[in-house]
């Protein structure tokens, strides 16, 4: 790690503390360690996710607490498809979008520590056209009108800013600007293409911003998996099932659901909540070439509990060490907060109180909200537009993962769920 990350790190972590102190008396917020769950107060949960189905909101969930490396909550809601009425049950295979991002990071790590790649190298340095890639930089013409000027990068984007989400990659099925509007008119999901044609269509496309400056939503991701599938000489889906989901025994975590005797397994949205509003369509029973390492996976509640297990335990599951210690701290320091450089706008999506690490949203701090929002001094978390979402607490000991499919829910249905799962805790 270069020496202003490292220095970076340290105000973080003084930060951290300053805050943990000052919040304390709000409320659930960085609740001191020790705490334990009141089964009667997790009922709650339970509750209110019961209504959700009554409601017609979602279809179902499956909720999972775990704490000591043992199951706290779980339990089933719903069905996982209102035309058939299949029940949820462990095997209920999900759409996971953004929450495939931090599956693609850890394994990005697993090769950084086998030095098969580097944090700092040039994203150029695996896709040569990204050599010529430039910045979309906007202007106002004197009628009014908005303009979009192309300038050269003051430095390549590299790996590092892949992982941060900061290299200047963006999406472009939400916010209007320039850019944005240029990858819509771009048509980057047409046709069959692999992750080698995808990444060579982003390459032809500028930058939202300068590498480093800004906090860009976008398919970051999915060129670090690219760059993977070179390092390792491997599919993405083939490296990922080698370094990490085939020894963690994620064995129904893929890219689609190629096996037909599972489509069946398939939990679905509400038939009047299924646009996704991912800029595409794509289905996990329809196999594409396309394998999105930052939004495409499919996975289970079993499979996510030992990824999340993994992530709580400091990268190691079952007697493995999955990531280095030097690998784990990067992954889960803040890199974007103050004194990185970093700005944020309206669209920095870890929100308020978090910071991000190399694949996960960091909490940081306790937030402007008065209470703030429940959780601890570096959470971890992500979650993804179908609606599923995990939060990983080391310092409870405790992770709990929420599956659902539903798109214009989840904003509402994942707070409250962790609002009710923070209140049933006791010292």
């Amino acid at each position: 790690m270069s020496s202003h990350r490292v220095l970076r790190s340290l105000a973080c972590a003084i930060l951290f503390a300053i805050v943990g102190w000052s919040a304390h008396a709000e409320g659930t917020f960085d609740i001191p360690a020790g705490a334990h769950f009141n089964k009667q107060k997790l009922e709650r949960v339970g509750d209110y996710l019961r209504d959700q189905v009554a409601q017609g909101k979602i279809p179902g969930a499956i909720l999972l607490i775990q704490q000591h490396g043992v199951p706290v909550y779980h339990q089933f809601f719903g069905v996982r498809d209102v035309v058939t009425g299949a029940p949820m049950t462990d095997d209920t295979i999900f759409r996971l979008f953004s929450m495939t991002k931090p599956i693609t990071s850890v394994v990005a790590m697993m090769l950084i520590d086998e030095g098969k790649l580097s944090l700092d190298d040039p994203v150029a340095k695996y896709i040569p056209s990204f050599a010529k890639v430039q910045v979309g930089v906007e202007r106002k013409n004197e009628d009014g009108t908005k303009a979009l000027d192309l300038v050269p990068p003051n430095r390549p984007p590299t790996v590092f800013d892949l992982m941060t989400q900061t290299s200047g990659i963006t999406y472009g099925f939400y916010g209007d600007s320039l850019v944005r509007k240029a990858y819509a008119a771009a048509d980057i999901y047409a046709g069959d293409f692999d992750n080698a044609e995808f990444a060579e269509r982003i390459a032809k496309l500028p930058l939202a911003n300068q590498p480093g400056a800004l906090w860009q939503y976008g398919h970051s991701t999915d060129i670090l998996g690219r760059i993977m599938e070179i390092v390792s000489g491997k599919s993405l889906l083939g490296v990922e099932r080698e370094k990490l989901l085939d020894p963690l025994g994620m064995n129904d975590t893929g890219f689609y659901v190629t096996d037909p005797a599972k489509r069946a397994l398939i939990a679905k949205a509400m038939p009047s909540d299924s646009d996704f509003r991912v800029g595409f369509e794509s289905y996990a029973d329809k196999p594409m070439k396309w394998e999105s390492g930052g939004g495409g996976m499919v996975s289970t509640m079993h499979d996510m509990a030992r990824f999340a297990q993994m992530v709580l335990d400091g990268g190691k599951f079952g007697g493995k060490q999955y990531l280095s210690p030097k690998a784990y701290a990067q992954m889960t320091t803040d890199h974007v907060g103050p004194g990185s450089g970093v700005e944020r706008d309206y669209y920095y999506f870890p929100g308020d109180g978090f910071g991000f690490g190399l694949g996960f949203g960091v909490r940081t701090d306790a937030g402007h909200a008065k209470p703030p929002p429940p959780g601890s001094l570096g959470e971890l978390k992500w979650d993804g537009a179908s609606g599923c979402y995990f939060v990983v607490d080391r310092k409870q000991d405790m992770f709990f993962v929420l599956l659902e499919q539903t798109p214009s829910e989840r904003q509402k249905i994942q707070p409250t769920v962790k609002k009710l799962i923070y209140e049933a805790m006791e010292n």
